[in-house]
């Protein structure tokens, strides 16, 4: 098949290169100039996704994939589009379909009889029929359904192992009706893999679900589920700390008998998905007491966090330094999306102290560029673990000169390695 991925971000361009590696002829299309043409010498224009360098390589001198900035153009040779274009949230909440607004049009002005649109960004509930019908039908002069097919399937992968999760995980899909829904999953069979799943109540592969709107309210209710959980143990790590037990413990005990899975607290909750989604579904449903909640429960960690850091330092922190260790958002990953960092760096400065920031994956002057200080040697009486990047797993003491206490927001540090030194070592909800 001719198939364009319009938006070659972290999710699209290895969805993109998935889809040539299964043989089809690929053209991604984004309005980055500096991303299409990285794309076309191979060489993919953000680090660290895993088997996407050499993959990316060998589409490309296949000549299997191609990236251009006419995304009109690109459509006007497809048999199936994929959208995988952002989504962003103003602050009201309320989501901003700017950006995605601007794609369906131009896809709309590329788009022929009998082509598969699919919709991967994360979406209201209704957003596919109710806006992105009527928008590809006005400007095409198709009628969606009938001269062109039209359907929602959520990306549910991970940066860092796309291309392990899209074998891992079933594809949902729901279509605008019978016919979009059976002719997008046609489409899913054909370029992707799956693993066997024995252990799934039923078998991996293309899920067809009974309509587009319940392909989009599964995605945000299986992301909603875990800001909500993740906010249920931040609350219990907060009164563990009040009563001096260890929720990592109480926690373990309770998962042992299939009923329970709690989450592990953390010091913040970042990325494009989970701090986003929930604020997605209440759009969608602002009775949800439940969802708001959980989404201003986790808000508060970082400040939370802070306190319990100033509490724990003899005289406060106040006129001090105070390191963040880690700009992203988790580990592992170079990127900065409602990463934990930027709160936690304005909870220091409200209490009065110096805060500086620290990040393997990132140079001083990225740092910078994106309105965090950079630590540069100051003194620090202090130290905040912000994102579980590996390196720190193996942090130390001595890592630290100057430093009294280390909060480690992640649970990633060593506590073996902490015994007995002048440091000390706290974590959310424990010892």
């Amino acid at each position: 098949m001719d198939v364009c991925v319009v938006g070659l971000g972290k999710l699209g361009l290895p969805l993109a290169v998935q889809f040539a590696l299964k043989g089809h002829r690929v053209t991604g299309a984004d309005i980055a100039p500096g991303v299409v043409d990285s794309v076309n010498r191979g060489v993919p224009p953000f680090p660290r996704e895993a088997g996407l360098d050499q993959a990316l390589k060998r589409v490309v001198a296949e000549g299997l994939l191609r990236a251009t900035t006419d995304t009109t153009a690109a459509v006007a040779r497809a048999e199936a589009v994929v959208v995988v274009v952002p989504l962003v949230t103003a602050a009201d909440g309320s989501p901003d379909f700017a950006l995605l607004d601007a794609a369906t049009d131009a896809v709309a002005a590329g788009l022929r009889r009998g082509t598969l649109v699919s919709y991967e960004t994360t979406l209201p509930v209704g957003t596919t029929r109710e806006r992105w019908a009527p928008r590809l039908s006005a400007r095409s002069g198709l009628a969606a359904g009938t001269d062109f097919a039209l359907v929602f399937s959520p990306e549910r992968v991970r940066t860092g192992r796309v291309f392990a999760d899209l074998r891992r995980y079933p594809k949902l899909i729901g279509g605008l009706d019978a016919s979009s829904t059976r002719r997008g999953a046609e489409f899913y069979r054909a370029v992707l893999d799956f693993d066997p799943r024995p252990d799934l109540p039923r078998p991996n592969g293309v899920w067809e679900l009974a309509s587009v709107e319940a392909a989009e309210f599964s995605k945000l209710a299986e992301t909603t589920y875990r800001d909500v959980n993740i906010a249920l143990a931040n609350q219990f790590a907060r009164y563990a700390d009040e009563v001096g037990v260890d929720f990592a413990e109480i926690a373990d005990a309770c998962n042992s008998q299939p009923y329970s899975h709690l989450h592990r607290p953390g010091i913040a909750v970042g990325g494009h998905c989970i701090p986003v989604y929930p604020r997605l579904y209440l759009w969608n449903d602002p009775g949800a007491t439940v969802v708001r909640a959980a989404r201003e429960a986790n808000l508060a960690v970082p400040g939370y966090a802070v306190g319990v850091l100033a509490g724990a330092v003899p005289g406060g922190i106040a006129g001090q330094g105070v390191l963040v260790l880690g700009a992203s958002y988790r580990g592992g990953v170079k990127e900065t999306a409602y990463s934990g960092v930027f709160p936690l760096v304005e909870a220091v400065r409200s209490a009065g102290a110096r805060p500086y920031v620290s990040d393997p994956l990132y140079e001083a002057e990225e740092l910078a560029a994106l309105g965090l200080p950079p630590y540069g040697g100051e003194p620090v009486v202090a130290a905040v673990l912000q994102a579980d990047h590996p390196e720190y797993r193996d942090l130390a003491p001595v890592d630290l000169p100057g430093v009294r206490v280390l909060l480690d927001g992640r649970r990633c540090t060593d506590p073996k390695r902490w015994a007995g030194a002048e440091v000390r070592r706290m974590v959310l909800g424990g010892e």
